[in-house]
Formats: structure tokens, C-alpha cells, sequence
């Protein structure tokens, strides 16, 4: 039915000649709410890139390498406790999630001094419980003369981390020359910082598939609290929070 003979159904008319037009009209709107029903029902197709980052960017655990850089001390000096803390730490994470051995490698033509290194970082991996059974030497090339070359230790083990790297940016922001940029959804590298930095953050990275077990209660504040039961009082703890002023600027 067209626009047309619907206005023509609204113009005032006899008495006799109403009752016809009334079925006309209402057959017109019959059809435009059918016409209009067809593109309410329609089926989208699926979004080719997912609404929430957490999607296009999913924190997974996977096997990938473990590595620690140790910046050898100068001729004559021995590894500082940060060095030594940080193999140490380095040697725990090796005993909860690594795999095979940790393989030490030293960079090729260096001097004496990085020769040196490697056995005092032996010797900081015996302390931590890593015998020399669990290390494999080797060495790597050196691509720039110029830039401090670094010992580095390697084990491969269950790590968390993204799907795929950041940086990806498979469209123009702008999207000028196409109905990309009119769909009102975010790009495609939006969230994945934010999920890489929280995988870099996580301390055991089974934390992420699984909760921990619970650790056993405190039996002290158990009895505690059931002691103020019993005495009739409340068991909840009251803090008492001071205001102290940072500074004179803006009052305390």
C-alpha cells in the first residue's frame, strides 16, 4: 500500500462511503507494521573483533622461556647482594615452574671479567639450592660492540602471559576511507597493556587457573574473639584512625 492511499484514508468522507476507506486504511498500516517488523527481526552478523578486551586479549598460561640478565661487576669485584638476591629469587621461581635445566650463557669475546662472573654466579646458584647438575653453559653472540653485554640465565617453565603481543594495530584509527570507524567499537590494541601488565604482575602464575587451597585458621584470633563472646562483649576490632596533616597547605 502506498503513502498515498493511506492520506487518502484519513480525509473526512460521507457516512457511506467511510466504512470502505476504514478496512483501506487499515490494510496500509497492516502492511507497514509487517514491512516495518522485517527489519526489526533481521540477524547481525557477529562482530569480527569482540566487544571486550578481555577477549581479544586473554591472559593464558603457557610454557615460554624465563630469563635474568646479570651485568657482570667491574674487573676485580665481586656480585653485590642485589645480584645475589635476585639469583636467589631467580632459583625459586626455577624449583616451583621450571623445566629441564637453567641454561647460563655468556657473551662471546668478552673479557675476563664476564669469565669471571659466571663462576661467582655459579657459586650464587649452589647457595640457592642449584647445583652445578642443573646448568648448562653456553654462549651468545654479541651484536653490538658498543652495549653492555649482559649474562644471561634461561629455563624454560609455565608462565603467564597474553595470547599474542601488543602493538598490533590492524586498522586506521581514523578509518577515513571505510564504515570501520562508524561502528562505535574500540580498536583493537585497546586493553592489551593493561592484560600483559597484569600477567607480568601475577606471582605464580597457577593462581590464574585455580584458587589456592586455604591456609589453617588463626587459633589466636579464634580464641580471642571467642573469649570477648563469652565476656558479653563485641569481638570486632575497633580502629582508631588519627588525622594527621601531611602539611600546613590546605588545612589538616
Amino acid at each position: 500500500m502506498s503513502a498515498q492511499q493511506v492520506y487518502l484514508a484519513r480525509v473526512p468522507m460521507s457516512e457511506k462511503t467511510r466504512r470502505p476507506r476504514v478496512g483501506l486504511g487499515a490494510c496500509a498500516l497492516a502492511t507497514l507494521v509487517v514491512l516495518g517488523g522485517c527489519g526489526v527481526n533481521r540477524v547481525l552478523p557477529p562482530p569480527t573483533v569482540p566487544y571486550d578486551y578481555r577477549d581479544r586479549h586473554p591472559v593464558v598460561l603457557a610454557e615460554a622461556a624465563h630469563t635474568l640478565d646479570l651485568f657482570p661487576p667491574p674487573e676485580g669485584a665481586r656480585l653485590d647482594n642485589e645480584n645475589v638476591a635476585r639469583i636467589a629469587e631467580y632459583a625459586s621461581n626455577y624449583r616451583h615452574f621450571g623445566r629441564g635445566k637453567i641454561a647460563l650463557l655468556a657473551p662471546t669475546g668478552a673479557s675476563a671479567a664476564p669469565r669471571r662472573a659466571v663462576d661467582q654466579i655459579k657459586r650464587a646458584l649452589a647457595q640457592a639450592g642449584i647445583g652445578a647438575d642443573h646448568i648448562i653453559l653456553g654462549s651468545y653472540p654479541v651484536s653490538d660492540a658498543h652495549l653492555s653485554a649482559p649474562i644471561r640465565l634461561s629455563f624454560q617453565g609455565i608462565k603467564a602471559k597474553t595470547a599474542h603481543r601488543c602493538g598490533d594495530w590492524p586498522q586506521d584509527l581514523a578509518s577515513g576511507g571505510s564504515f570501520q570507524g562508524w561502528q562505535n567499537e574500540s580498536y583493537w590494541n585497546f586493553g592489551c597493556a593493561t592484560q600483559a601488565t597484569l600477567a607480568a604482575q601475577v606471582a605464580d602464575p597457577r593462581d590464574i587457573a585455580a584458587a589456592r587451597g586455604e591456609t589453617p585458621a588463626d587459633i589466636e584470633m579464634r580464641m580471642r574473639s571467642i573469649g570477648k563472646v563469652r565476656e558479653g562483649s563485641s569481638p570486632t576490632t575497633n580502629w582508631d584512625l588519627k588525622g594527621n596533616a601531611i602539611s600546613g597547605i590546605g588545612g589538616n
